[in-house]
């Protein structure tokens, strides 16, 4: 089968809507400005198909044909071992937050049914060094194992993880708030007794500040809790 996808995401452009996503992704020059719902449509339209043979034959040529990839391995029918080894194969090919972010939400019923094993397959990953493999172990933790089971082990995990590159310190920053949101005494308590770098804590606090789901009194708590000077761990 013939997977001529450059020519069709071409005439599903939006100029406009390539020049609003390019403004989001700095430095990412081969954006096509294809919306991310019309991709996820693709995507399925390929899983009811040959998608092996498309993820065979398909490319990196544009930011749409990578986004592309991860939504198919997201929705494509098949064992879970197949679905960690095209997850593994796939990583490296995120260069920016938002394929990451896309690919993590897309594999949002996969992660549900295997939800141990995905735990195991991310641990390498949220101790990596490369800039996007972190963030995406990262992104991982915040969609799907914000959880009872394993809110303890991730706000420890958020705790350690150091990097300095902007967008995973975002992430952990990110991820910090939605724990606050849904276990906040957990949350608080790992807060109050933080050795994280100064950007990211601060962060964490204002993305919590900023969610419709924290009521004023707590948000002034959290404001109190900002720091004026960089923190240096103990």
């Amino acid at each position: 089968m013939q997977w001529n996808m450059r020519q069709r995401l071409e005439e599903l452009a939006e100029p406009k809507f390539q020049a609003f996503s390019a403004t989001l992704l700095p430095g990412t020059g081969n954006i096509l400005g294809v919306r991310l719902p019309t991709l996820r449509q693709m995507a399925k339209e390929i899983c009811h198909g040959d998608w092996r043979d498309y993820l065979n034959h398909a490319t990196e040529d544009t930011f749409e044909e990578t986004m592309l990839q991860g939504l198919v391995i997201g929705f494509a029918p098949c064992s879970l071992d197949e679905t960690l080894a095209l997850a593994q194969a796939f990583v490296p090919k995120i260069t920016n937050w938002s394929l990451c972010d896309a690919f993590c939400a897309g594999l949002k019923k996969k992660v549900r049914q295997n939800s141990q094993a995905f735990w195991v397959f991310l641990q390498p990953y949220l101790v990596a060094r490369e800039e996007y493999a972190l963030r995406f172990g990262v992104v991982m933790l915040l969609d799907h194992f914000v959880t009872a089971e394993y809110i303890q082990q991730v706000l420890h995990i958020l705790e350690e993880t150091r990097h300095p590159a902007y967008y995973v310190r975002m992430a952990v920053a990110w991820a910090i708030s939605i724990c606050f949101v849904h276990f906040p005494q957990e949350t608080m308590a790992m807060l109050q007794t933080s050795q994280q770098d100064t950007f990211t804590y601060n962060k964490a606090l204002q993305k919590i500040t900023e969610s419709l789901r924290v009521d004023p009194q707590t948000k002034d708590i959290i404001r109190k809790m900002k720091r004026k000077e960089e923190h240096r761990p103990l």
